[in-house]
C-alpha cells in the first residue's frame, strides 16, 4: 500500500527506506490521519534508542530504553494519537492543542506530538530518563515542531501549573485515572490512557472526554504498557 505524497515529503534522509516502510506498514493497519502518518515519517525513531536496537527501530515493537521502561510500538502511537485528534478541542483548532504527556521517556512520542501541538509538557518521573528526553529533543530537531516543556516530577499529579491542557495522553498504565489528570483536563479536551481492564485481564485504552455536563469515556483497544509509578527516583 503506498502513502500520500503529503507523508512521503516528510521523509528525511536519515533511514528514509525503512521509515517508509515502516509508514507503509501503518497505512494497511489501518492508520489513516495523514497528520499522524506524517509525524511518525518526520521523527527518525532510531536516533531514540540505542544503536544496537537500530535495525529493529522501525518494525513495529517496543524496544527497552533503560531503566526498565520501554519505547511504544509504533502502531500504538499511532492510534492513541488518531483518539487525541478526535477530541472536541483538537477538531475545533485542527491540531491537538496544549498537551500534557505523562512519561516522556526517551523523547521520541515527546517529539511526535510536538508536530501535532503548538505546545508539549513533558512529565517524566526517573531522572536519567528525563534528561536522556532533554538531550534527544535538543539534537533530533524537526522543522515544524512546537515547544516542548519537559519536567522532572510524579506525572501522576500533572503539571498543574502549565494546566489546562486541550490533550492528555500516558506512556504508563494505571489503575485508574489519577483525578489531577480530570481536573487539568480543558472542557473540550480528551484524554488518553491505559488502564486496568475491567475484567482485570490486560489493559485497554480509556478515552476520556471533559464535556460541559461532566465526563463520556469510551473504551478503546488493548494494549501492553509498563505501570504507572508514583515518587521521583
Amino acid at each position: 500500500m503506498d502513502v500520500p505524497a503529503s507523508v512521503r515529503d516528510a521523509l528525511g534522509d536519515d533511514k528514509a527506506a525503512m521509515r517508509l516502510r515502516m509508514v507503509r506498514w501503518l497505512c494497511a493497519q489501518g492508520v489513516r490521519d495523514e497528520r499522524v502518518l506524517r509525524a511518525l515519517a518526520a521523527v527518525p525513531r532510531h536516533r531514540f534508542v540505542n544503536s544496537a536496537l537500530w535495525d529493529q527501530a522501525y518494525e513495529d515493537t517496543s524496544l527497552p530504553i533503560g531503566y526498565g521502561q520501554t519505547i511504544s510500538k509504533p502502531s500504538v502511537v499511532a492510534r492513541m494519537l488518531e483518539w487525541l485528534l478526535l477530541g472536541r478541542n483538537a477538531q475545533t483548532l485542527g491540531h491537538l492543542g496544549r498537551v500534557l504527556e505523562i512519561g516522556s521517556g526517551c523523547g521520541y512520542q515527546t517529539r511526535v506530538l510536538s508536530l501535532l501541538a503548538p505546545m508539549v509538557v513533558s512529565a517524566e518521573r526517573l531522572q536519567p530518563l528525563h534528561h536522556l528526553a532533554v538531550e534527544h529533543l535538543r539534537r533530533w530537531r524537526v522543522p515544524g515542531a512546537g515547544d516542548c516543556v519537559l519536567v522532572f516530577q510524579d506525572g501522576s499529579a500533572g503539571v498543574a501549573p502549565h494546566a489546562p491542557f486541550d490533550s492528555i495522553v500516558a506512556a504508563a498504565s494505571a489503575e485508574c485515572i489519577p483525578p489531577a489528570w480530570l481536573e487539568q483536563l480543558r472542557i473540550g479536551g480528551r484524554l488518553v490512557a491505559p488502564v486496568q481492564a475491567p475484567n482485570g485481564a490486560g489493559q485497554v485504552l480509556l478515552i476520556v472526554d471533559r464535556t460541559p455536563q461532566g465526563w463520556q469515556t469510551l473504551q478503546g483497544e488493548g494494549v501492553q504498557f509498563v505501570p504507572l509509578k508514583s515518587g521521583t527516583a
